[in-house]
């Protein structure tokens, strides 16, 4: 027996709260030594947060026990959560309406160019059936916001391709979750030949609904929240609303990115308070270095192998046309060369809102396709998570979004 099988055996004969609290202590240790080590490869502490899960979960060390990974959604809809409401900021009052159709452009070119050609690709090059060749390209057109967030605050990226980069990686979980519902609906009609004007009008009806919470928490939020309140309960009010918004979004079975970043627009919009933004920011580290470890240690090198051939190809097609998608539509829109020729660099990421409806996609067609289905996605987002950072950290710093010198100075402080 090794030392590693010995620490794993004890802890798994622990008490449930003794587990977690050791099990947590791991996690947040772990990250902070890795990212030692990636700090001299001058990766992002995204990366380097992904490969410590990698090395203390099932796939690694196996130091935390799977069933203890499997319970800890709560952590990523907390993270989701501080990340979307952030994010909000960055929906101005004073934006025109040319710069947001212009956000919304690129978004619809990026999103629905990726996922029509994996789409085309599983259907004709790999000859899959048609519901598994709709929902895969449905899910391909998802982007999470979270890696490329923590990557630009950590070198504090500034400018024109920030600002559109939040924006689009912001609309673009509610252009997936539109396409989504949508196949979905193509799906059950071609099985059952009936359909259903319901099956895409709930989840519209459903994220219509959160974009409403969104909005009377921010009320809500202001009416509370005032300057005349402690720092600490101003915090506390804050984090207080969210978990209620994630509460509301995870019992009606829908993302809460929606309702957290219309909150956070509103309440930005409605009182310029950026100082509670900070605070936000300042309380969050520890649930977004565990969000990103809880995303390696669900690596399972297994799952590589069973997505094969297929789960290659729709690693390079998704990233291929987020990429042309994202340049094709910034050309024709004259946005800046420095902007147009990087952007795609900053889409990669997808984890979140893509391995839930991977989930759906299991259950709606047969087990072999859906297990495929299924491995590709979770496989692919581990590599995403893991690659994205780095690509947008390429990206930003091509773009002129990152000082010279914050690089330097982000090493020295980390």
């Amino acid at each position: 027996m090794n030392i590693f099988d010995f620490i794993y055996g004890i802890v798994k004969d622990l008490d449930v709260a003794t587990t977690i609290l050791i099990s947590f202590s791991l996690i947040l240790i772990s990250g902070f030594f890795v990212t030692r080590f990636t700090k001299k490869l001058q990766l992002p502490k995204v990366s380097g947060y992904i490969l410590a899960g990698i090395l203390i979960g099932p796939s690694g060390l196996h130091l935390i026990h799977h069933d203890f990974i499997v319970n800890l959604d709560v952590i990523s809809v907390m993270a989701l959560s501080f990340i979307a409401f952030d994010m909000g900021r960055y929906f101005k009052r004073s934006d025109d309406k040319k710069e947001i159709w212009k956000v919304v452009f690129i978004t619809l070119c990026e999103s629905l160019f990726a996922g029509l050609l994996v789409t085309l690709v599983m259907l004709f090059v790999f000859k899959m059936k048609l519901s598994f060749s709709l929902l895969l390209g449905a899910i391909a057109t998802a982007t999470a916001p979270a890696s490329t967030i923590m990557t630009i605050k950590e070198y504090n990226g500034k400018g024109p391709f920030v600002d559109l980069l939040l924006r689009i990686t912001a609309f673009d979980d509610v252009v997936c979750l539109f396409v989504f519902s949508i196949m979905v609906a193509v799906v059950n009609a071609q099985e059952s030949n009936v359909f259903s004007i319901m099956s895409i009008a709930r989840p519209i009806g459903l994220n219509a609904f959160a974009l409403v919470l969104g909005f009377l928490t921010a009320l809500c939020m202001e009416f509370l929240i005032t300057e005349k309140r402690s720092f600490d309960n101003r915090l506390i009010l804050a984090v207080a609303f969210l978990f209620f918004i994630s509460g509301i979004c995870s019992y009606m079975e829908v993302s809460p990115l929606l309702a957290c970043m219309v909150c956070g627009a509103v309440y930005y919009n409605r009182t310029n308070d950026k100082t509670l933004f900070d605070q936000m920011n300042n309380f969050s580290p520890p649930v977004m270095s565990s969000f990103f470890i809880i995303s390696g240690m669900n690596m399972d090198l297994s799952i590589m192998l069973t997505a094969g051939v297929i789960g290659v190809a729709y690693f390079f097609i998704r990233i291929i046309g987020k990429y042309f998608g994202a340049y094709t539509s910034c050309k024709l829109l004259a946005v800046e060369k420095k902007v147009t020729d990087n952007m795609g660099f900053a889409l990669m990421p997808q984890a979140g809102v893509a391995i839930g409806l991977a989930f759906m996609g299991k259950m709606m067609l047969p087990e072999k396709e859906g297990l495929i289905l299924f491995n590709i996605i979770l496989a692919s987002s581990v590599l995403y998570e893991l690659m994205g950072p780095i690509t947008a950290k390429i990206a930003l710093i091509r773009a002129g979004a990152i000082d010279p010198h914050a690089l330097t100075r982000s090493t020295e402080h980390r």
